[in-house]
């Protein structure tokens, strides 16, 4: 949306460097796994391991066995919830943004699986998988044998993914823990959580709680996101969470917000008191994983990544980790086992200087550290080997 042009200024450069901020990627934070997964309203989680890598590349002290600490004692789940994708959420955040976003999954529902539920009461459905699932954790393939031994006549994944929408379903663990392997099996959020679920440590912008309707609480998560992703436009927030109509939202905030454009005039929200640094300051080589929401949350990605490298980071619908250089994502990478060599493998999309390679260098032996402590590590410059992708 064009705007009045009275509105200050902010560059690609300064927009970049202000999310990268509160993204807390101009320098590690000191702040816990907890704390920071709130703060960040959560890590995308397609994969185990990215929210790991995510977490690494923000905090100056993080661990792995913190955050599968958090996992294993419930003050954190991995959930679908913003776009309708796997996230890794602090059980109270998961509990806010879950009912929330039940309106992306709810389209989801009407537009991948309508014909193949053709039939099917939703409602039944529900009622069905929840019992099952709270009976025992299931796979999804688990999941949609015995949903098809309610409704025959369909096929068994459309009735599992539905569940997924209709329900708040946890990946439950050993699933998503470091170093630890399992199936992906699933319950609901209560069931997870129970009514004696320990309060997380971390604060959060506070929410109605005498709200009934889930979106009554939409104003402060929107306050949170520019907090984490900020400044941003309207339509920057919708991409961000994948609900619709956010303006009719937002727009009572005004008088709490500051008002920016960019360089093709649209307009930009903010917290009055948010970080902006000058697009200047100094922005430290990280290495991100796949599908990490520095790169998803905007509708205009271009003070993060340009177009051209965009598509570079995707192979069909499988992403590749990305290597942030000067604030904005120039490469990809990978690790794989070389014999009992750890190799880390960077591919720049530009050629980088003499300066920049050495800081790639600095900063890949943290990244191999933490994947693979014991064996002997290398790191090298090149394409990436075709199985690249992924977490």
């Amino acid at each position: 949306m064009t705007q009045r042009s009275t509105a200050p200024l902010l560059t690609a450069g300064a927009l970049g460097r202000a999310t990268l901020e509160r993204q807390l990627l101009l320098k590690r934070s000191g702040l816990s796994a907890l704390e920071a997964v709130e703060r960040l309203l959560g890590l995308q989680a397609q994969s185990p391991r990215p929210p790991y890598y995510a977490l690494a590349a923000r905090l100056a002290a993080f661990r792995p066995q913190e955050l599968s600490g958090l996992l294993e004692d419930r003050r954190a789940v991995r959930i679908s919830a913003l776009r309708s994708t796997l996230h890794l959420l602090s059980a109270r955040d998961a509990r806010l943004l879950r009912p929330l976003t039940r309106p992306v999954h709810d389209r989801v529902l009407r537009g991948s699986f309508a014909a193949a539920l053709s039939g099917v009461d939703r409602h039944r459905l529900a009622a069905v998988a929840r019992r099952l699932v709270e009976e025992r954790p299931m796979t999804f393939q688990e999941l949609g044998e015995r949903l098809r031994e309610e409704w025959p006549g369909h096929d068994r994944r459309p009735l599992a993914m539905a569940a997924r929408q209709l329900l708040p379903l946890v990946q439950i663990t050993p699933r998503g823990l470091w170093g630890r392997g399992g199936a992906a099996a699933h319950t609901t959020l209560d069931a997870w959580l129970g009514e004696s679920a320990p309060e997380p440590e971390a604060e959060a912008e506070p929410v109605s709680e005498a709200a009934s309707e889930p979106r009554a609480a939409l104003p402060a998560v929107l306050l949170r996101c520019l907090a984490a992703f900020g400044p941003a436009s309207v339509k920057d927030m919708q991409t961000w969470c994948g609900l619709t109509r956010l303006r009719e939202v937002v727009d009572p905030l005004r008088p709490r917000l500051r008002t920016f454009r960019d360089e093709h005039g649209v307009e930009l929200l903010d917290l009055p008191d948010a970080p902006r640094p000058d697009p200047g300051t100094e922005a430290p080589v990280r290495f991100l994983p796949a599908y990490d929401n520095l790169v998803l949350s905007h509708a205009d990605r271009t003070r993060i990544i340009t177009p051209e490298h965009r598509r570079r980071t995707w192979q069909g619908n499988v992403a590749h980790r990305t290597l942030l250089l000067d604030g904005t994502v120039r490469g990809r990478w990978q690790i794989e086992q070389a014999g009992d060599t750890a190799r880390l493998t960077v591919e720049p999309f530009t050629e980088l200087t003499h300066a920049e390679r050495a800081a790639v260098e600095d900063e890949a032996p943290s990244v191999l550290r933490m994947a693979a402590p014991d064996a002997p590590h290398d790191v090298r410059f090149g394409p990436l080997a075709p199985a690249g992708g992924g977490g």
